[in-house]
């Protein structure tokens, strides 16, 4: 194998063995988590050893917890003996056999099956004066030294355990549909006739850090002069589980200097390119999952599919591109506000399947 995470409890009685940490969202189905627990059964004193695979929303930072109080919600555990074994256990996946080899006889495979309606690994990026875990989505193994799986009575010492994070990921489907398209007229004052946009871009779905081009058709109708064009993408980000919290960050925004005059139109492709690396400071933007501090993207457009409950997802990312004109007389069209002139298409974003990720 390439790489084995590892992760040792703090007494060494227990280790937590996986093969790789990216689980990937097959939309019908899910990667299994397939990984080895190695145990020392020395100082287990009468104790038995459990593993569980936790999708949990954490909306506070670890300096929180002291007081006593949990800034973490479970969304789904699932739980299992691993020592003593009982039971009978499925045949070892290749990953498991490999993994097996690393840590010898002492080695017992476990494997979890992700439900499919869980959301994605995803975070709110922090301001950068905070400390601590982040906001956010994320998946936990966690291997335990307990007399019972789960004792609320039973205090569970951090020498006695060891975690790993994983990630539950998307990518883009094979197949992408055609681009929306938004139009509108409007009229303003000293003026009986419109000035007509139309925005469109060429299909629905785009790859993060790919150009993105904005199609735009602009018919003035007036004798004003639009003197810029402005295009922004909006990340939309809902909160769902411990408070009602919907918002929108501007992830991108540029204005370009075309002017039409009164009488004339305009037919031209703009292009824009939302990337997190021009977002680094703004607090509670929704980003893809990281392990760590590695670099990660803005967060992948959520998908939800027939069925699935929507308050399940933890938190919802969705994008818009939005455009607005600018015109001569020193405000926007009219003296209205940008809103009220301009149109918004909406952007999915996402990660293109990597060339080694199976198709379902």
């Amino acid at each position: 194998m390439a790489k084995v995470y590892k992760k040792t409890s703090g007494n060494e009685s227990i280790a937590l063995y996986l093969g790789k940490r990216d689980f990937v969202d097959h939309v019908e189905s899910v990667d299994i988590v397939d990984g080895v627990i190695k145990v020392d059964p020395a100082e287990l004193e009468g104790r038995k050893v459990w593993v569980y695979l936790a999708c949990a929303f954490r909306y506070g930072s670890d300096d929180l917890d002291v007081i006593g109080l949990s800034f973490r919600k479970d969304i789904w555990v699932k739980r299992m003996q691993i020592y003593p074994v009982v039971g009978t256990k499925p045949a070892n996946t290749p990953m498991q056999e490999a993994l097996l080899k690393k840590c010898g006889d002492q080695g017992h495979p476990f494997t979890f099956t992700i439900d499919t309606n869980l959301p994605c690994s995803v975070g709110l990026q922090p301001a950068p004066e905070d400390a601590g875990k982040s906001c956010g989505v994320d998946y936990e193994v966690k291997a335990y030294i307990a007399k019972e799986a789960d004792d609320p009575d039973e205090k569970i010492s951090k020498k006695d355990t060891c975690r790993l994070i994983i990630r539950k990921i998307q990518f883009a489907p094979g197949k992408v549909g055609a681009g929306p398209k938004a139009d509108i007229s409007k009229n303003f004052m000293m003026s009986d006739k419109p000035v007509h946009l139309e925005a469109s871009i060429e299909k629905e779905l785009y790859f993060h850090g790919d150009p993105i081009p904005v199609n735009v058709k602009i018919n003035n109708e007036t004798t004003k002069v639009v003197k810029k064009i402005k295009i922004t993408v909006e990340q939309t980000t809902e909160v769902l589980l411990y408070q009602s919290d919907k918002y929108s960050k501007t992830v991108h925004t540029e204005e370009f200097a075309e002017e039409i005059k009164g009488e004339s139109t305009l037919e031209k492709t703009f292009t824009v390119i939302p990337l997190l690396s021009n977002n680094k400071e703004k607090r509670g933007l929704a980003v893809d999952g990281r392990l760590k501090d590695e670099d990660t993207n803005l967060a992948s457009t959520t998908i939800i599919r027939p069925g699935m409950d929507k308050g399940m997802q933890g938190i919802m990312v969705s994008y818009k591109i939005k455009v607005n004109l600018l015109v001569s007389s020193g405000g926007l069209l009219g003296g209205l506000t940008a809103s009220d002139v301009g149109v918004e298409v909406p952007l999915v974003l996402m990660s293109p399947k990597p060339a080694d990720v199976p198709v379902e």
